[in-house]
């Protein structure tokens, strides 16, 4: 059952780690709103962690690097800076964890250190799942908040991006991954580091005490012989 528990995190591990890098590079965290007396769109604004893109009417589409990070507005220069660190931190989470199954002879057959390693990978991927979820979730909500305000002009609101969506789901994945490694750690941690405890109290496994006690020598019987039957 470990075993699989191992596997399947390790599958998911590499499903975050792929998610993160997409989010992280895709250009729709906010795209432009389709508001307005305006029937025909003319044009399709994109901004992301790194670019901007824009496509006109029969024209393809046109992308431009930042050129300054200070250009950026708060909620997307955090993302930026987060997004890099959740990254970093599931690629390590990844190697400590594949060190930590049984699968690998990384730690040999110390199942003590192989726990350790899968705790620590574990909260790896609960600490990646945290710096994946804050910038996503606060573009997000500066997103929505813009655009129900009143003094924001339309060309200026913005949409939910497919990036943001898309986060939503790594976080999803990156949160089960951390918990299915720890609970996979605290249920063979006590069986791992005694694999012959029974569960047994140490009192009922000592030597009965005889203090207090009269102990009597059976001796044999004088009055008849051994060949002497009643």
């Amino acid at each position: 059952m470990r075993d699989k528990l191992e596997i399947l995190a390790l599958v998911l591990g590499f499903m975050g780690l792929f998610g993160t890098v997409t989010i992280t590079a895709l250009p729709t965290w906010r795209v432009s709103a389709f508001i307005g007396a305006n029937i025909i769109v003319m044009e399709d604004l994109w901004e992301g962690l790194w670019m901007d893109c824009m496509r006109q009417a029969g024209i393809r589409m046109q992308c431009k690097v930042y050129e300054s990070m200070l250009i950026l507005p708060p909620e997307l220069q955090a993302a930026r800076a987060l997004m890099c660190l959740s990254i970093v931190l599931v690629v390590i989470a990844l190697i400590i964890t594949g060190c930590g199954t049984r699968a690998f002879t990384c730690c040999g057959d110390n199942l003590k250190s192989k726990n350790t390693t899968l705790a620590i990978g574990g909260c790896l991927y609960l600490l990646s799942f945290l710096t994946t979820i804050i910038p996503v979730s606060w573009v997000g909500l500066t997103v929505i908040s813009n655009f129900y305000d009143p003094l924001v002009m339309e060309g200026r609101k913005r949409e939910l991006g497919s990036a943001l969506f898309i986060g939503w789901a790594t976080c999803g994945i990156l949160l089960i991954t951390g918990i299915i490694i720890l609970v996979s750690y605290s249920k063979h941690q006590a069986k791992d580091e005694d694999p012959y405890y029974t569960g047994a109290p140490l009192r009922s496994l000592r030597k009965p005490s005889t203090e207090g006690s009269a102990y009597l020598k059976r001796t044999p019987s004088t009055s008849h012989k051994h060949h002497q039957y009643v």
